[in-house]
């Protein structure tokens, strides 16, 4: 039996990706209005006489049937806006966006209470006619329903405020940035997952370990991996990182014997499994320890907002400044001090070459005809060649080159050309220069032999 998702970290994570689940959120809301209800009859016995026949139970069936009544109408109309908002985000922008608001948490609490409250008036409903709550003794229940009111009315304002901005693209883009961030945050604060960073050879005695079906690599435990791994003496090398796409007996990782298993019980076949059930592989990647995957939407969102059909490029430098600000949190995970490490696994940091890339890759190469978004993206990329990590900077300089050259190859009108040139910073001005020189001598070479051999 596999206990190692039994570490209180391996929990706590399993229980944050349940958390934006909205049937979770729907079932706790549910358990707390049957517990409500319970609490009411225990708490009603200890009332006193004169005050528990104070009101009847008919003022507390009114309050209940405006709840049942309600709740039914007021769910189903939340559903249908949020059913709209999905489609029209997928639509104007990018599919992956519709997976974020789907667990946008305001969105999912007031379903929650709604429907729980809806619950809630039903079974108190049922148990006024069972006799539980008889006419004499329904002060706590009245008491009770007053409270699941005020909550509601509570989420009703909360609701009515969240769509004033709900689908909006601001909104949805600082929903993307928001998340992004903190995933990257979370991923920097705990560096290569808490694990070694792989950085070198693998050992040539490492046997790979394939994996069993297609898909996204989505989440990884790392402790419960490393538990693993220590438990059947080994060493394990993650030669793809989450966000990866694996095929069916593709190499997930090397698994390197440095020891002996803890017990007999400890075998392959455990060590299989363990592995197993430390990964999981979807068949869509996810925002969770996948920073990437938020770069990469937010390139989306400009990219699109940049096709013909929209032509928004206003979006597109919004974007650029957001992209700008979540990087600049990089920091390179090899050279950051950690409490602890789990000494048994190994997985590659962060390359700021493909962060670059996710970022800026799509959107640079479908603006670059549009001027004002290619200053903006000289001007972001300049800021992040100042950062204090050595690999940022120079990822930035090598972006910030190569999108110059190719919008410089695009844009014909040369005062357009001249003031891109003054936007990017005078270090990538000067080699792209170079780089154009060079490009037209080597072009230039083949033609004067041709010329040569004719004549």
């Amino acid at each position: 039996m596999n206990l190692d998702f039994l570490l209180p970290s391996t929990l706590l994570r399993k229980g944050r990706e349940y958390s934006r689940k909205l049937w979770v959120r729907v079932l706790i809301m549910g358990l707390l209005a049957v517990l409500s209800l319970l609490l009411s009859m225990l708490i009603e016995r200890w009332i006193p006489q004169s005050l528990a026949t104070y009101l009847t139970g008919s003022a507390a069936d009114r309050l209940l049937s405006i709840i049942a009544n309600a709740m039914l109408a007021v769910t189903t109309f939340s559903l249908s806006v949020m059913v709209t908002v999905y489609r029209s985000t997928s639509t104007q922008w990018t599919p992956r966006i519709h997976r974020l608001i789907v667990q946008d948490r305001t969105t999912q609490n007031t379903l929650a209470v709604f429907i729980g409250a809806y619950v809630y008036a039903l079974i108190a409903i049922i148990l006024r006619e069972l006799g539980v709550f008889d006419d004499k003794r329904s002060f706590v229940l009245f008491v009770m329903t007053v409270i699941v009111l005020t909550v509601i009315v509570f989420s009703l304002i909360r609701w009515v405020l969240h769509l004033q901005t709900f689908g909006s693209l601001i909104d949805t883009s600082r929903q993307v940035e928001d998340q992004t961030r903190r995933t990257f945050k979370e991923r920097l604060h705990n560096p290569c997952l808490g694990a070694n960073p792989l950085t070198g050879d693998i050992p040539d005695s490492a046997k790979p370990f394939t994996a069993d079906e297609n898909g996204y690599i989505q989440h990884i435990y790392p402790e419960a991996l490393n538990t693993v791994a220590e438990n059947h003496g080994v060493k394990i090398y993650l030669k793809r990182n989450i966000g990866s796409f694996v095929f069916v007996n593709e190499p997930l990782m090397m698994i390197d014997r440095v020891g002996q298993p803890k017990d007999d019980e400890h075998t392959d076949e455990t060590l299989h499994a363990g592995i197993n059930a430390s990964i999981t592989i979807g068949d869509l990647r996810t925002y969770d320890q996948d920073p990437r995957f938020g770069l990469i939407v937010m390139g989306e969102v400009a990219s699109k907002a940049l096709s013909p059909g929209v032509n928004d490029p206003g979006t597109a430098i919004d974007v650029i400044t957001r992209i700008g600000r979540i990087l600049s949190f990089y920091e390179d995970e090899t050279e950051r001090d950690r409490d602890e490490v789990l000494d048994h696994i190994y997985v590659a940091p962060l390359d700021p070459s493909d962060l670059m890339q996710d970022a800026f890759g799509a959107l640079a190469r479908d603006g670059c005809t549009v001027v004002e978004v290619q200053q903006r993206l000289q001007a972001t990329l300049t800021g992040l060649m100042r950062h204090p990590d050595e690999g940022l900077r120079i990822a930035a300089r090598r972006a910030a080159e190569r999108h110059l050259r190719r919008a410089l190859a695009k844009i014909d009108f040369e005062p357009d050309r001249a003031q891109l040139m003054e936007s990017a910073s005078q270090d990538v001005r000067d080699a792209v220069r170079d780089a154009v020189k060079r490009s037209d001598t080597e072009d230039d070479a083949p033609k004067m032999d041709n010329d040569t051999d004719t004549t």
